[in-house]
């Protein structure tokens, strides 16, 4: 693999540190500013949120510069955003800074699945996209729990402060270590949005936001579930959040390495099973050994979707894939905060802190009917899925693109 794609996994690193941190945090806020964890909660909808936002539009600004110079923008947006939330004085600034640093969350990760996509053959696709997400899976393994046993330990605002310090160590990675590339050709707003014409495209997309957002369900208030009802101690969360990325981890390899060979079967596997686990999770969660079991798979099937639609977004999208791409990265955060914000309905409306597992499980199996929806479009008409005009423009893209072994 090319060495620009571990800048991109150091980048992904600090990216999936701030975004999964506050998990483990949450408790911790909410007494701090006074407010219920259902309203801290808002900080994970909030992040999310600002991804959907922030992916489209910064990526379509971002067609006016390099991808490389656009890369570290982001990251310097992602350094501010997180210096605002870890000085925030109020509920209210904190809320903004998350916002901030989330814009840049989408377009860093749409941009990049392009550049990794454009590093290696055409076999190996899905391969470099997962090798770049190794970075948000491993911040689920070191960072997450480190930053959480931080902000336990000492406060949750030096936490915030250390992120803002690795994301400045992501945008020097950046500007070593990415070559630098043109402005990308024939890059326009009109074309990028031809691919949003094939319904393959959306379909995968709705099962991102659906099937993420299964996991997130369960995964934004995962410290309240086992402290309060598994009957863990606050410290145990730490090693929780380690076990989740662990999980995360493994999916992403699993995903990456046959989301090229079956595609489709795999997401067939992993979204049955991540409705199973996340349906089974509600009567687990009552039991230590049985919860941490559930806390390792919801990780696993949950990011081995992660490589596979992104391939498949990218490979539907033709001609036309970084407006795409980075707009199916908002959709896994869309997919976050619906099911944020649904699994604190639930939770406000008096069903527990189990309940938001029922959210993720139905949301995981709605996705699972989407994938078998469109497959079977796809067998019917197999050649639909592109114009002649997209095909075309997909192969003179395809003539332009260095292949790098």
């Amino acid at each position: 693999m090319p060495l620009a794609l571990l800048a991109l996994a150091v980048g992904a690193f600090g990216i999936g540190t701030t975004e999964f941190v506050i998990m483990g945090l949450l408790p911790e806020i909410a007494a701090d500013y006074g407010v219920t964890i259902p309203t801290a909660g808002l900080l994970v909808t909030g992040y999310a949120l600002g991804v959907v936002l922030g992916a489209p539009l910064l990526t379509v600004l971002g067609n006016k510069v390099s991808r490389k110079r656009m890369l570290m923008l982001l990251m310097g947006l992602f350094v501010l955003g997180n210096v605002l939330s870890a000085v925030a004085p109020s509920f209210g600034l904190m809320l903004t800074g998350r916002v901030v640093a989330s814009l840049a969350h989408g377009s860093f990760f749409g941009i990049g699945s392009v550049v990794a996509a454009e590093l290696v053959a055409p076999d190996k696709k899905a391969g470099a996209i997962a090798t770049m997400f190794t970075g948000l899976t491993v911040a689920n393994i070191v960072g997450v729990p480190l930053g959480t046993f931080i902000g336990q330990a000492v406060g949750w605002r030096t936490t915030f402060a250390i992120v803002a310090a690795l994301g400045v160590v992501g945008l020097f990675g950046i500007a070593r270590l990415v070559p630098a590339t043109p402005r990308p050709a024939g890059a326009r707003l009109r074309r990028e949005l031809t691919a949003f014409r094939n319904p393959q495209v959306l379909l995968a997309m709705a099962m991102t936001v659906l099937g993420f957002g299964g996991v997130f369900a369960a995964i934004t208030y995962i410290a309240p579930m086992m402290t309060e009802v598994a009957g863990y101690s606050e410290g145990a969360v730490t090693w929780l959040l380690v076990l989740f990325g662990v999980g995360m981890f493994l999916g992403n390899l699993i995903g990456g390495r046959y989301a090229d060979r079956a595609l489709m079967p795999l997401l067939y596997v992993t979204l049955g099973g991540l409705a199973t686990v996340l349906a089974l999770f509600t009567v687990f969660a009552h039991q230590k050994v049985l919860a941490a079991i559930a806390i390792l798979l919801v990780g696993a099937l949950g990011f081995a979707t992660v490589p596979p639609l992104q391939k498949r977004v990218l490979d539907q999208a033709h001609g036309a894939p970084t407006l795409a791409s980075a707009v199916n990265i908002g959709a896994f955060n869309l997919g976050n905060a619906l099911a944020a914000w649904l699994g604190g309905l639930v939770i406000a409306s008096g069903f527990g802190y189990t309940s938001p597992n029922w959210v993720g499980a139905v949301l995981a199996a709605a996705a699972l009917g989407l994938a078998f929806w469109s497959a079977a479009l796809e067998r019917r008409a197999p050649a639909a899925s592109a114009s002649p005009a997209e095909t075309a423009a997909g192969a003179d893209s395809a003539a332009r693109i260095p292949v790098h072994h």
